[in-house]
């Protein structure tokens, strides 16, 4: 224990200096520890992804990170935030990973890398581009020739921007992460050897890894690489399982330690026990095993980037834009009592004397009364040019990735009867000559409603949302979104569909009035509000219905007033001294004519419609 202390003093020192970090270091896996420079080390890691923290902050959160005692940060990688387009690379902004990296190098952290193309995360897809589904036969996560071309050539792409920072080239990246939980999808070694593969050829060329359940370690992990344990927090039973499938020894390494979790729509807020937390902290850091906390810092899975789960038990069911996951540190950057808690235990740990830097404060907020909403523009009365087909085409089709998608036709028949929806995906508003008469959830099972006096010639919408593609499960493969098959009447097929694409980028070329809005119709309102000091805050969302918001130009997220979240949070770095935009979307209340913002956060609040 006294020699994993020393390599812990190691970080303190580089903390002061990132010269400690010379390019002369060495990492490699020894019996039972991992070595730096020959050393024991024990990693003492928080994972954080810089897509959910807004750039000006990651400093500040690493700041955080240290304080606690974290000497190392584990990130996932997503795929779809760089490669949004086929062949067009995005390394800027929030997606500049390799800043991210070298801000950690700055302030003494390692970092562990988790470039796996699949990632999880309850981001949007597990990670992957949606335009993969665009070929309907293309398989994901398997060696369909087209996945793995698309996957080498982000690889590789990737590997520009983070093999200056691998270990071995100078830099603070300790291992990477090839694929991610796969013996919870598959058990294709052929498969994961391909991974290595490309790993191997892009230039990642220090220490390689994977992560798995215990119970889907046999088909997850791949002979002669560490393979890392998911969820399991007894030292006894950490060590048991690795040396089952490393050979006999470790070192070990619980790639991800739970306290806290993530939140969906309509059910209560997750929280765990900061007490009990510390105390399985306590044990696993006296055992000498390295942990990463999933999460140390959650952030904001901002816009559209919500996952969604779903298993051959359990219905669709999509996660919120909060990403706060009860995490040590909040959503906002500010520590919670489990910080506290974890740096006490890891300040236990140090050797006698050595102390850990001090908290930064927490950031300062505000409470914004009242914003006036004061124009609307209502959506079917801003209709772009349609795409007409015979029968619906889903969002991929109409090479589409997100939002929402109005799909219109005109019944040739006077009709009452089942109106169905085969394959909804996801959420969709239904509306006969633009009064709203239904709404469909693919949460609760729900495809097909009763028309009632509908006449020929009437005009029937469909309002269809991307609510989320899955993450994580078996369904993972099938992620088409909107109308993916057909919708019927009475058994008959309705045909000649207009489709009108609103995938909202942006907000731009909307058409607004002062008019009050009253038809039971999508709405956005927009507002101005002015500032003279910033600070972190709240919309308050509780009165709204469904929908998300844009705040000077920035997708901020999505809200819904099921909950559990009611707020949005709102940086300081986002707003303005001065004048301010805020465009609110809502495709089931209307009427708004204010909005305001607190200085706290809600997101324990599930209400019942």
């Amino acid at each position: 224990m006294k020699k994993i202390i020393t390599a812990f003093l190691f970080f303190v020192a580089a903390s002061v200096s990132v010269k400690a970090q010379s390019p002369d270091h060495t990492f490699a896996l020894g019996e039972s520890t991992f070595l730096l420079d020959g050393k024991p080390l024990q990693m003492i890691s928080g994972e954080m992804h810089c897509y959910r923290i807004p750039q000006q902050y990651w400093r500040a959160r690493m700041k955080m990170a240290k304080a606690m005692g974290l000497n190392t940060i584990g990130t996932y990688v997503f795929w779809n935030a760089h490669e949004p387009v086929q062949g067009q690379y995005d390394f800027t902004g929030n997606n500049n990973i390799a800043e991210f990296v070298k801000i950690a190098k700055e302030e003494g952290l390692w970092v562990i890398m988790r470039p796996s193309p699949y990632a999880c995360a309850e981001w949007e897809f597990g990670g992957y581009p949606w335009w993969l589904l665009k070929d309907k036969d293309l398989k994901v996560r398997s060696k369909d020739p087209k996945f793995l071309a698309a996957y080498k050539n982000y690889i590789m792409a990737l590997s520009k921007q983070l093999n200056p920072y691998l270990i071995t080239h100078g830099g603070n990246i300790l291992m990477v992460q090839i694929e991610n939980e796969y013996g919870s999808y598959s058990n294709d070694k052929e498969y994961l050897d391909i991974n290595r593969k490309i790993f191997r050829e892009a230039g990642f060329d220090g220490v390689l890894f994977t992560c798995d359940g215990p119970s889907q370690m046999p088909a997850g992990y791949l002979p002669g690489y560490l393979p890392a344990v998911n969820g399991l927090d007894d030292p006894k039973e950490v060590k048991t399982l690795i040396n089952k499938y490393h050979g006999g020894k470790g070192p070990y390494y619980i790639a991800e330690w739970y306290p806290g979790w993530f939140d969906s729509w309509g059910s209560p807020h997750s929280t765990t026990s900061a007490e009990d937390d510390a105390k399985k902290l306590d044990e696993v850091l006296s055992a000498g095993i390295s942990i990463n906390m999933y999460m140390f810092h959650g952030g904001t899975s901002r816009g559209f980037m919500n996952g969604a789960n779903m298993s051959r038990k359990d219905p669709y069911s999509p996660q919120t834009s909060s990403y706060d996951y009860d995490a040590p540190l909040n959503e906002a950057g500010d520590p919670t009592p489990k910080f506290f808690k974890f740096r006490e235990i890891i300040q236990k740990h140090l050797p006698a004397g050595v102390t850990l830097p001090p908290v930064p404060a927490a950031n300062k907020t505000i409470v914004i009364p009242s914003i006036a909403l004061t124009t609307s523009a209502l959506l079917f009365n801003n209709l772009n040019k349609p795409v007409v087909s015979e029968k619906p085409l889903c969002f991929e089709d109409l090479d589409q990735g997100y939002g929402f998608v109005l799909y219109r036709t005109q019944l040739k028949d006077a009709a009452d009867g089942l109106l169905k929806i085969k394959e909804l995906r996801d959420y969709a508003t239904v509306y006969l000559n633009g009064q709203r008469i239904s709404i469909l959830d693919r949460h609760l099972r729900q495809d097909s409603l009763q028309l009632s006096g509908a006449k020929k010639g009437d005009i029937l919408d469909i309002l269809l949302e991307n609510n989320g593609r899955i993450n994580y499960g078996p369904y993972l493969t099938d992620n088409r979104q909107g109308i993916t098959d057909k919708v019927t009447l009475n058994g008959t097929e309705l045909l000649d569909w207009k489709m009108y694409k609103f995938p909202f980028q942006n907000t731009a070329g909307f058409k607004y009035s002062a008019k009050v809005v009253t038809e039971a119709q999508p709405v956005l309102y927009k507002g101005t509000f002015t500032l003279t000091e910033t600070g972190d805050t709240w919309l308050d969302l509780s009165n709204f219905g469904k929908g998300f918001v844009f705040l000077n130009g920035i997708n901020i997220g999505k809200y819904w007033n099921i909950g559990p979240q009611q707020t949005l949070y709102i940086p300081a770095g986002w707003l303005k001294k001065g004048s301010n935009e805020i465009v609110v979307f809502d495709q089931l209340k209307n009427g708004h004519k204010t909005i305001s913002a607190l200085n706290h956060p809600i997101l324990n609040v599930v209400v019942k419609n």
